[in-house]
């Protein structure tokens, strides 16, 4: 029999070991920490081609893959898709966001139910009519995980976005200017209670649906836009740190179903 090989991951279905369930941050960098929380163990690297890095690791004794997916939906399209070509069926994004409504502090994880398409690649899957919806049995194991880890969490939507400054509405880019279609468009998500800006969610959400497959995300916030702009260090390992351990917690869960 064939072992079946991916391009962009330098992956083969053997090298998954079985594995099912993958943890998607967006930096390579994150990669082998994530790998090695607990309770994951006996964590190996597998591959590293371009922005995609991949780590094995086992809860319970199953095989757990996490894959950096680089920043923005079409470099998480190819990542997702491939993955999925060798057997992966759960995918559980986790990473940074920063948060838009007054309630939501730093330090908190915000488990995303359903996200704004904003992205274009998720457009390439489904048209735009098609929702962005995460899997209820992700969301359930990233609460639960949450819970158990006294994680403050808020539930609720996300904006995805291709762009980081424009299509956030933020003003300190190089040209400080921001096209009309977004003048003001963060007001009017928050008043639609949408809770956070992040740039792969929509992507990954809408190729699981239409694939038949599970995915959720979970993304610890690092700044909240209703009081600053600016992310200081202890802040980013602060929601970095408590979204990692939910995510691991989820999906060493979710391996197990």
């Amino acid at each position: 029999m064939t072992d079946r090989s991916v391009y962009h991951l330098a992956l083969t279905a053997s090298m998954l070991d079985g594995a099912t369930v993958a943890l998607l941050p967006g930096d390579p960098g994150r990669v082998e920490g994530i790998a090695r929380t607990a309770p994951f163990t006996e964590a190996r690297e597998l591959a590293h081609k371009r922005e995609y890095r991949t780590w094995i690791a086992r809860a319970a004794g199953r095989p757990v893959i996490v894959t950096s997916t680089g920043i923005g939906g079409p470099s998480a399209s190819i990542a997702i898709d491939e993955l999925a070509q060798l057997g992966v069926r759960t995918f559980l994004r986790v990473g940074t966001t920063g948060a838009i409504q007054p309630h939501v502090d730093i330090g908190d994880v915000i488990v995303t139910t359903g996200a704004v398409r904003l992205d274009g690649a998720s457009t390439h899957y489904a048209p735009i009519e098609y929702p962005a919806v995460a899997h209820h049995e992700v969301v359930a194991a990233l609460v639960a995980a949450a819970a158990e880890r006294d994680v403050p969490a808020r539930v609720g939507i996300t904006c995805t976005t291709d762009t980081f400054y424009p299509g956030q509405e933020r003003y300190d880019s190089f040209s400080g200017y921001v096209p009309r279609r977004f003048q003001g468009i963060t007001e009017e998500w928050r008043r639609l209670h949408v809770l956070n800006y992040e740039m792969e969610a929509a992507t990954l959400l809408t190729m699981a649906s239409a694939m038949g497959v599970r995915a959720g995300c979970v993304a610890g916030v690092v700044v909240n836009r209703t009081r600053s702009e600016h992310v200081s260090a202890d802040d980013l390992h602060r929601g970095e740190a408590n979204a990692v351990r939910v995510a691991v917690a989820a999906a060493a869960r979710l391996a197990a179903c």
